[in-house]
């Protein structure tokens, strides 16, 4: 397989232990992650050659995060330093009828000051057949958003592969109002050729709404027919879109999830096998390390689209039941998910 390149923020995680609360805290554990280097790590674990590109303070912390990138087999050549600190978030991991929380503190940053014109976009982009980013990027600050319209262009102008995970994060879109908000997604989507988002992702970012369908009613079970028409609505809306894919998350509580996906090519509306995740370790990272195994399942079986969706699918299932922000598992591992076998037994 050629080449994959991401780029986004990492980030210092802390996170009481266990099912603590922040009051309750003593002191965090340490992950390093992001939208986009849980990505990189996916696809580097099934042996994808990826790059991962932020821009990093060079001081000890922003080495934590880029030797976490190394030792996960991520390439690092063309991350950028500068900048004063790492952004961080703190999350408390919810449990049955108490969701997790997540609390931003990442102004300020070494990638919420990147601009435009400090990544060499086409160095970067030579020899590689995927570039992907997140909505998480353009949220940051204007300048994120500017590098980011940078790298959609230039990949487009070299033939590479784009992907996208819309990720609204309310929390972060602060510079902008809504509709410069709308006015910069759409943009940098209209040079997409693979977009992931959920119903919330497409209605907040592009006034997009599940025709017939009022998700709030869904709990448990959502129907993956409802969102044929949201599929639809997006391709109108981006013609350079050959697929839009969305997970299915049914929510009985923050310990018990469902879990499947489906994905449109503009004639045939796939659908995946639907997972019962009963006791959920951690989700955060969950639609990453779907589209970690998205990429890597279009780049494999790319006449395969319902084997690519499966193995997405049956990755991020496998998410749930790990620690920390990424996926940390195997070709071998999702394959046996795949064929039916969720025994979780000892394998000797």
């Amino acid at each position: 397989m050629k080449k994959v390149v991401t780029f986004g923020e990492i980030m210092l995680r802390l996170a009481p232990p266990g099912f603590l609360r922040f009051s309750q805290a003593n002191n965090f554990d340490v992950v390093y992650g992001g939208g986009e280097s849980n990505v990189a790590v996916s696809l580097a674990n099934y042996g994808v050659p990826v790059d991962f590109v932020t821009r990093l303070p060079n001081n000890d912390i922003g080495q934590c995060a880029l030797m976490e990138m190394r030792k996960r087999g991520v390439g690092t050549d063309k991350i950028i330093f500068g900048g004063n600190r790492l952004g961080i978030y703190f999350l408390e991991t919810g449990a049955v009828s108490r969701g997790s929380k997540v609390v931003y503190d990442r102004a300020h940053s070494a990638m919420a000051e990147i601009e435009e014109g400090m990544i060499d976009w086409k160095s970067a982009f030579e020899g590689v057949e995927w570039f992907h980013w997140t909505g998480i990027t353009p949220a940051i600050s204007q300048g994120a958003a500017d590098a980011c319209l940078e790298a959609v262009k230039a990949a487009n102008d070299m033939g590479v592969t784009i992907s996208t995970d819309l990720n609204y994060r309310a929390k972060l879109w602060k510079y902008c109002d809504d509709a410069k908000r709308e006015e910069i997604m759409s943009e940098l989507t209209s040079y997409c050729d693979v977009v992931l988002g959920n119903e919330e992702d497409a209605e907040k970012h592009f006034g997009i709404k599940p025709e017939g369908l009022d998700i709030t009613t869904q709990g448990e079970h959502v129907k993956a027919e409802a969102f044929l028409s949201v599929c639809e609505q997006m391709m109108k809306r981006f013609p350079k879109a050959k697929k839009v894919i969305t997970t299915l998350r049914g929510s009985l509580s923050a310990s018990h999830n469902t879990w499947a996906g489906v994905l449109y090519d503009g004639k045939t509306m796939y659908t995946s096998p639907e997972y019962q995740i009963t006791h959920i370790v951690d989700r955060v990272g969950g639609g990453d390390s779907f589209m970690g195994g998205l990429i890597y399942g279009l780049l494999k079986y790319p006449e395969d689209d319902q084997n690519a969706l499966n193995f997405a699918v049956a990755a991020s299932c496998l998410k749930h039941t790990i620690k920390g922000d990424a996926n940390l598992v195997t070709v071998d591992e999702v394959e046996k998910l795949m064929g039916g076998d969720a025994s979780g037994r000892v394998a000797r």
